[in-house]
């Protein structure tokens, strides 16, 4: 899949690493982690924290993925940020199924990439790769270095990370945005100056249960890839979005992965030049090839 040429750069933060953690210290978060739960992450209790579908199923009260309405009170939100939102609501409302990233084969910018169900870990001393179930999505994160001073806008920005004991700590900036960009799929935009801070620890089940008792409140869960017995270690990340081209405050939320099957499935997203939605899809294209 060929991906548009974007041009320009941006100033950076420069985030200077702690001192690295003994190898013999360092938390093994390698192997497939499964987090099969929509449309989203898992909102914290209390505090400034993503947005929940305001749309809920009958049965259970989780959310009803059939129809997308974002929070757009969220305090969160700034005016024009909370009327992007709400148009979309208004779109799902009304049945339109509007585009977003995943569903157009473009690049899903983070935290809009913890849509997919699986996360598969590699870790080695200088780099960090996360290879995510869907579409090939692939980050790389650089270990104990700091961001360019300028940094190029990518799809997946610019990570670096560091172990903080038990914490492995990733911290990006530098997305760059596409015709269908959003952080949510609720239709929640962003701009250049938006970075995100990830921390991922280990957690015993007990430890756990607080986020996936949230996730099972708010999300729909798919049966897919995780084994919903299993009573191990978790995974969780809790990271922290700022924008304020965008937000009014920086807001944290989490996603909490369990272990499950081994398998790892090739999920494609096929590019439909056909008029699958309202308009025409646009399918990636550029004049020169990016490498």
């Amino acid at each position: 899949m060929k991906k548009r040429v974007f041009a320009g750069a941006i100033a950076a933060m420069v985030v200077v690493p702690v001192t690295a953690t003994p190898a013999e210290t360092i938390p093994d978060f390698s192997g497939i982690w499964w987090h099969p739960s929509l449309p989203g992450p898992e909102p914290l209790a209390s505090g400034p924290t993503s947005l929940r579908n305001m749309t809920r199923r009958k049965a259970d009260g989780a959310s009803d993925y059939n129809e997308l309405v974002g929070d757009y009170s969220n305090p969160i939100l700034k005016p024009e940020a909370a009327q992007i939102v709400k148009k979309h609501g208004e779109l799902s409302k009304a049945g339109v199924v509007y585009p977003n990233p995943a569903s157009q084969c473009w690049p899903e910018p983070l935290p809009f990439i913890y849509k997919n169900f699986g996360l598969q870990i590699l870790q080695q001393p200088h780099q960090i790769t996360m290879l995510y179930e869907q579409d090939h999505e692939v980050r790389r994160v650089r270990m104990n270095q700091a961001h360019p001073a300028v940094v190029t806008p990518s799809w997946y920005g610019d990570s670096v990370g560091y172990y903080d004991g038990d914490t492995l700590v990733i911290d990006t900036v530098g997305q760059k945005a596409g015709p269908f960009s959003m952080l949510d799929l609720y239709g929640t935009p962003y701009t250049k100056a938006l970075h995100v801070v990830e921390r991922y620890r280990l957690l015993d089940y007990d430890e756990a249960k607080e986020g996936l008792d949230r996730d099972t409140k708010e999300n729909f869960h798919a049966p897919v890839g995780i084994d919903r017995t299993y009573r191990g270690k978790h995974l969780q990340v809790r990271f922290t979005v700022e924008d304020d081209g965008v937000f009014t405050t920086p807001w944290s939320a989490t996603v909490t992965y369990g272990r499950g099957s081994t398998d790892w499935p090739e999920t494609v997203c096929a590019e439909n030049v056909r008029v699958y939605y309202s308009t025409d899809t646009a399918v990636p294209t550029a004049d020169k090839p990016d490498f």
